[in-house]
C-alpha cells in the first residue's frame, strides 16, 4: 500500500507499507542516491514471517516530493518522525543503509527514539563518511568533492562509476543497471545536496552516545564506500550494540547476502541482543 506524508507545506514523502496488519514493524531508511525498492528482496520475504515492512523515499529520491532544500540530516530525520506520527508506530525497528543508518541516527538523538525498540545499522554511514583531522577511516574529502561536481557535470557518468564501487562480489549487468536508473530517477540537486551534507556534518560523533535501544550493526568487511572502520566506530559508540562483520561483502550487503541479510535482521527483531 502507498501513501503519500506531507512532511511541510507542499512537501510530501512517498511511504510503502506492505503488510501493515503484521505483528512486528520494520520500518527502512535507504541510501543515496536510491529509493526504498532497494530492500524489494526483505520486503518479499518479511512480510511471509509476519513483520509489516515500511520503505519510506527520503525527499528528493524516488517517488518523493523534490524541493529545494531540507537535505540536512537534521530535516531528514524530522521527515522520519512525521512518518512516525502519520501512521501511529509504536514499539518498531528502525533500520538504515548508508546515509540512510546516518538519518536514523540523528532521529534517535533529535526525537530521543520516538517510537523505537530497536535500532539496525547496515553499511552506515555515521560517524562520518570522509575523513576528518580527528577521524581518519572515511574517504578522502576530495571523492565526495568528486561526487559533486560529477552530479552537476556528467551525473550519469557519476552514477556508473559509484556503482563500480558498491559490490565487492559479481552482480549482473540487468543489477547494476537497475540501481543506476534508480539513480537516475532522483533530483540531480537532491543527489548533490546529500552529498554536500556528508562534508559538513559531524554532530553523529554525539549522537551516537544517545542511543539507548539494542543496536544491530551489519557492515561488509570489503566496503568501499563506507569502510569498515566506520562500522567499529559504531559498536565504540552506542553502548547496546551487536556488530556482525560480512566476509567478501561490499557496500550493498542486503543484495551481496540477501539471505544472510535477512536471517540477521529477523532474528535481531525476534530476540534482540
Amino acid at each position: 500500500m502507498g501513501i503519500y506524508v506531507e512532511v511541510e507545506p507542499g512537501v510530501k514523502i512517498y511511504v510503502e507499507d506492505i503488510n501493515p496488519t503484521g505483528s512486528k514493524t520494520i520500518f527502512f531508511v535507504h541510501g543515496w542516491p536510491g529509493d526504498h525498492t532497494l530492500f524489494e528482496y526483505q520486503f518479499n520475504q518479511l512480510p511471509k514471517w509476519g513483520f509489516r515492512c515500511i520503505g519510506m523515499d527520503i525527499r528528493g529520491f524516488g517517488k518523493s516530493d523534490r524541493p529545494w532544500s531540507g537535505y540536512d540530516y537534521d530535516r531528514l530525520a524530522d521527515d522520519i518522525k512525521c512518518v512516525v506520527d502519520a501512521l501511529g508506530l509504536k514499539d518498531f525497528t528502525l533500520g538504515g543503509h548508508s546515509t540512510g543508518g546516518a538519518i536514523c541516527i540523528r532521529y534517535m538523538a533529535r526525537h530521543k527514539g520516538y517510537g523505537v525498540s530497536k535500532l539496525a545499522l547496515f553499511a552506515a554511514a555515521a560517524p562520518s563518511l570522509i575523513q576528518r583531522p580527528y577521524f581518519p577511516y572515511g574517504l578522502p574529502r576530495q571523492a565526495v568533492v568528486n561526487i559533486i561536481q560529477g552530479t552537476y557535470n556528467n551525473r550519469p557518468n557519476m552514477l556508473v562509476d559509484f556503482g563500480n564501487m558498491i559490490f565487492y562480489r559479481y552482480v549482473t549487468d540487468s543489477l547494476s543497471d537497475w540501481i543506476f536508473q534508480l539513480g537516475l530517477k532522483a533530483a540531480s540537486w537532491s543527489t548533490a545536496a546529500v552529498a554536500n551534507t556528508w562534508l559538513g556534518e559531524e554532530g553523529l560523533f554525539t549522537d551516537l552516545h544517545t542511543i539507548e535501544v539494542p543496536t544491530l550493526i551489519l557492515h561488509g568487511i570489503n566496503d568501499q564506500v563506507c569502510l569498515y572502520p566506520l562500522a567499529i566506530a559504531q559498536k565504540n559508540g552506542i553502548k547496546n550494540s551487536k556488530l556482525v562483520p560480512f566476509e567478501c561483502c561490499g557496500h550493498f550487503l542486503f543484495i551481496d547476502y540477501k539471505d544472510r541479510f535477512t536471517k540477521e535482521l529477523m532474528q535481531f527483531v525476534d530476540a534482540g541482543i
